[in-house]
């Protein structure tokens, strides 16, 4: 059941989208073009006995959303490119102590402080692999406002269910649409909880390995002892050196994503059926690409879209399948050329992807 419509800017919709995931903590320093998410939810998050904090800068934004986190709150920061640069070292430690927050980033142009009110597709790379070492990671790239919506509710649920800090990426046109949704209702919205440990005897082991790989948490004051560190370690937490115990530590932090691709991966597809040209894009890219794909059919030329609407794990069966069948594969985006690399190493045939690139200071610029 939903309300009735409603005219909702996207930013706007990611912070009532958090507030309705259970989200009762923000940390964060104002950056365009997010700012109007913490903007929002420091009016919203007091009237539901949340807690907005702004920090003074990036860095102690992510390490007081992952002591928030730690401490048994659902709890999220938003940004854009500069700061996201920022709290890579912390989102890298939040998925080594698979501390469950969720991080905004808006796109806008760079490198550096860039264009700060201008649209871009540049860290998608950057969501992927910021941070040092060998981590797990999940990025939702949503394309419409309803879709920020029901996307960062996502976000906080797979947070909660896997354990892990998951990133919202979207650019700075989606975030500043003002559209027309309808949000589902507040009894609606069944929001995902984490695993909590029970009355914990005395031998609690924080990472203990499960059978779903994702080891139950310590609830703060009920007993069970926790220890959380940066470091490789055991599954009682304290850190080890023996390359055996932190092979094994690592590896499933990554397992536990990959295992259960089935419960993270979200792809829209159209007109994919006999489709010889096929077209792959994210954002407000992807809408373009969807009137594009409804004109060309008209014209009867065979084209689709895949639109990865998870973006990391990277929807890799279904390109793969669509570019084994296709003759060309078009890859549109606002960068110099990064999701192509992803869809060009699983196209196989060489020649078969082409990338078209346009950034708000160069124009267009063919690859």
């Amino acid at each position: 059941m939903s309300t009735s419509f409603t005219s909702l800017q996207g930013n706007r919709a990611c912070a009532l989208a958090a507030v309705a995931a259970g989200c009762r903590f923000f940390a964060g320093y104002p950056i365009t073009p997010s700012s109007e998410i913490a903007e929002t939810l420091s009016r919203e998050l007091p009237r539901v006995d949340g807690v907005f904090i702004q920090m003074e800068d990036e860095i102690a934004s992510l390490a007081a959303v992952i002591g928030a986190s730690l401490g048994g709150a659902k709890a999220m920061t938003a940004t854009s490119g500069p700061g996201f640069s920022l709290m890579q070292e912390n989102l890298g430690y939040a998925a080594m102590t698979e501390t469950p927050c969720v991080i905004v980033n808006v796109m806008r142009g760079g490198p550096s402080t860039g264009m700060p009110t201008r649209p871009s597709q540049s860290d998608i790379m950057q969501a992927r692999w910021g941070t040092h070492g060998d981590h797990p990671t999940i990025v939702l790239a949503p394309a419409s406002v309803r879709e920020i919506y029901s996307e960062t509710l996502r976000a906080f649920d797979l947070a909660e269910a896997f354990r892990t800090p998951v990133v919202v990426l979207y650019d700075e046109i989606v975030a500043h649409l003002i559209e027309s949704v309808a949000l589902p209702a507040a009894s609606a919205i069944t929001a995902v909880d984490r695993k909590w440990a029970g009355a914990s005897p005395g031998d609690f082991q924080p990472y203990a390995e499960t059978d779903d790989l994702i080891p139950v948490m310590a609830r703060p004051g009920e007993g069970a002892r926790a220890h959380v560190t940066g470091l490789t370690h055991t599954p009682d937490g304290f850190p080890t050196q023996k390359p055996e115990l932190a092979d094994r530590a690592s590896r499933r932090i990554l397992d536990k994503i990959e295992r259960h691709r089935d419960r993270i991966e979200k792809v829209e597809t159209l007109s994919m059926d006999d489709a010889e040209i096929v077209i792959v894009a994210i954002g407000i890219v992807a809408r373009a690409a969807r009137s594009a794909v409804r004109d060309l059919r008209a014209s009867g030329i065979k084209v689709g879209l895949i639109r990865p609407v998870t973006l990391w794990p990277f929807p890799e069966t279904a390109v793969r399948e669509a570019a084994d069948r296709a003759r060309r594969v078009l890859v549109p985006e606002m960068n110099a050329g990064q999701l192509v690399l992803e869809v060009e190493r699983l196209a196989g045939a060489r020649g078969k992807v082409v990338g078209r690139n346009r950034r708000q200071s160069q124009g267009a610029r063919r690859r």
